[in-house]
């Protein structure tokens, strides 16, 4: 069966979807980004046969296979027609192997044509994780709790300045309040294969790379060792706003959304912040009073922040009396040298 280079695969044409032939629990852990769910097998299934394989036969193990795809057949060539109406797909599953062939050689019978992926997801993860390894023109933009520094980023993505949003993928915003009105967060392999296929977006040639200072950890995910490295080695832009305007900002933000999962955060920091400290801020959560709030929780970020400077090489700052991103972007281009 022909079958395409991961780089041929990820090229394809648009409008070939990519099928993931994997078994649900296998794509849910991670996929190709945009690959659809399409799998010959359920979880259930899946194992059954894997533990045929194992205590019987490879033989058996195959029979059991024809008997759950066979019933199916019919209902995955509709389903292809609906995700697919031009009659082109992209197909892989684990390594290339069983699973995709028979998805091919059914996909074909019924008149599409398939673009099988050599060595599959497996494939993709090898390369993703290569991607981490590649030396990035990175220029790291910081800045204390409320500073606006992701607004800032999208800021300069406006003015065609390459940007890795580390905490849009993550779906997080870092802190112990950075789940609140966000979308669940991916798994740590699936943050990776979106990071690496951002990152194999930006133009080869681009003098900088615009990326938020972060943690290791952006909640439950960790950005990859080899680019944390880099991360940390990198030029940093420190953006200083004061501490009035950004307990604006946050106080703001923080009061369009559920007191109740405002108070989760704080609880998650009550060892941090001390038992008195812990109960005036949830206190001022159930007053509705989030400047007092965000004042008393402000002390600890700012605190953890400002010693996490320490020893960073290449600190440039760049005071501003505002949180205002069109602003601050201007000011943080003019701050470095043209490349």
């Amino acid at each position: 069966m022909p079958r395409l280079p991961l780089s041929d695969f990820l090229t394809a044409s648009a409008e070939a979807p990519i099928f993931d032939a994997r078994a649900p629990l296998e794509y849910a852990q991670g996929h190709i980004p945009g690959a659809v769910s399409f799998p010959i097998f359920s979880d259930d299934e899946r194992a059954q046969i894997g533990t045929t394989y194992k205590r019987v036969s490879q033989d058996k193990a195959v029979l059991l296979g024809l008997d759950f795809f066979g019933p199916k057949m019919s209902q995955m060539v509709k389903q292809a027609q609906k995700l697919a109406p031009n009659k082109e797909v992209r197909l892989h599953c684990w390594r290339g192997g069983m699973r995709s062939g028979a998805m091919q050689w059914l996909l074909e019978l019924a008149g599409f044509k398939v673009h099988l992926l050599d060595k599959g997801y497996k494939d993709y993860r090898r390369w993703a994780l290569a991607e981490f390894d590649r030396p990035r023109p990175l220029v790291v933009l910081g800045g204390l709790t409320g500073s606006g520094k992701t607004d800032v980023l999208h800021a300069l993505t406006r003015r065609q300045q390459p940007v890795l949003d580390l905490e849009g993928l993550a779906h997080h915003k870092g802190s112990s309040f950075g789940a609140i009105g966000q979308a669940p967060q991916p798994t740590t392999e699936q943050f990776e294969n979106e990071l690496a296929w951002a990152l194999h977006q930006v133009p080869a040639d681009a003098p900088r790379l615009w990326v938020e200072d972060e943690s290791r950890t952006i909640g439950s995910v960790a950005v990859p060792g080899p680019l944390y490295q880099q991360l940390r080695q990198a030029p940093l832009v420190v953006l200083e706003v004061p501490r009035a305007v950004r307990v604006q900002k946050l106080a703001d933000e923080y009061g369009r959304h559920d007191p109740a999962a405002l108070a989760a955060a704080i609880l998650r920091l009550r060892k941090r912040l001390g038992g008195l400290v812990t109960k005036d801020a949830m206190g001022a959560i159930g007053e509705g009073d989030m400047e007092k709030m965000v004042t008393l929780v402000l002390d600890y970020y700012d605190r953890t922040y400002t010693h996490g400077l320490e020893g960073r090489p290449d600190v440039v700052r760049v005071p501003t009396d505002t949180c205002d991103p069109e602003t601050n972007a201007e000011l943080v281009l003019a701050a470095l040298p043209k490349p």
